[in-house]
């Protein structure tokens, strides 16, 4: 999307600090002794850190960059006052049932690579395809992902709480670039994992298609907590 961000001119920049400090949302990070803007989506355009800049080495632009993440800005910003805040580092022990130890099965993985960041976006087997994305968590809690979500579809992997990154722009140019039958977003019940199903939601509509998507929400103990279907209208 096109939106107003800041730029920082590095040349300018003295390393002082200040825009680092002032910026609440902790999207500008000093490295090698220069302010960066290292998490465009944590960027919400109001320029806090401007008259902080004692060189006038940041300014605004208008350019395309991910949307503003107000959930991520708010979750990083918890993390840093706990580090074990966030729901999804909680820890919690899981006892399986005798009826969920199942024989073992062949794998339903349809291509290579699988990781969001790793695929490129005109593989020839997106074309047509129904679609799996998923919190990469998923595979691990529910015992028959392969049979009950892999099958039959190109899967997708992520995390974007760990990969630090909105995959809004990349699915975007996946779902632009080829002809989609179905979406299926498989997602944790932590709050984190709102990242992923927030990123497809917006790559469906900037994309102007109008496709078939299913959330399905998963518990860390492998129950399926709930299913919803979304509409880009």
């Amino acid at each position: 999307m096109k939106r107003r961000i800041i730029k920082i001119d590095e040349e300018k920049c003295n390393g002082c600090g200040a825009c680092a400090s002032a910026c609440h949302e902790g999207a500008i990070e000093m490295i090698n002794g220069k302010a960066k803007l290292t998490r465009e989506d944590y960027c919400d355009g109001l320029g806090d850190c401007l008259p902080a800049c004692p060189v006038d080495a940041i300014s605004f632009e208008e350019r395309e960059a991910p949307a503003y993440n107000e959930a991520a800005v708010l979750l990083a910003k918890a993390l840093k006052k706990n580090p074990h805040s966030c729901p999804g580092c909680q820890s919690k022990s899981i006892h399986p049932t005798e009826n969920s130890v199942a024989a073992p099965v062949g794998s339903q993985l349809r291509q290579w690579p699988v990781q969001i960041k790793l695929v490129a976006v005109n593989a020839p087997y997106f074309n047509h395809a129904d679609l799996l994305i998923a919190a990469d968590c998923c595979a691990y809690s529910y015992g028959n992902f392969h049979q009950d979500f892999i099958r039959n579809h190109v899967c997708l992997i992520g995390c974007p709480k760990l990969d630090m990154v909105d995959y809004t722009e990349k699915l975007g140019q996946i779902i632009r670039s080829n002809n989609m039958k179905s979406i299926t977003v498989t997602r944790m019940e932590v709050p984190c994992c709102g990242g992923m199903e927030n990123a497809v939601k917006r790559a469906l509509q900037s994309s102007g298609k109008s496709i078939p998507c299913r959330i399905v929400t998963i518990s860390a103990d492998g129950r399926i907590l709930s299913e919803k279907e979304y509409g880009n209208e």
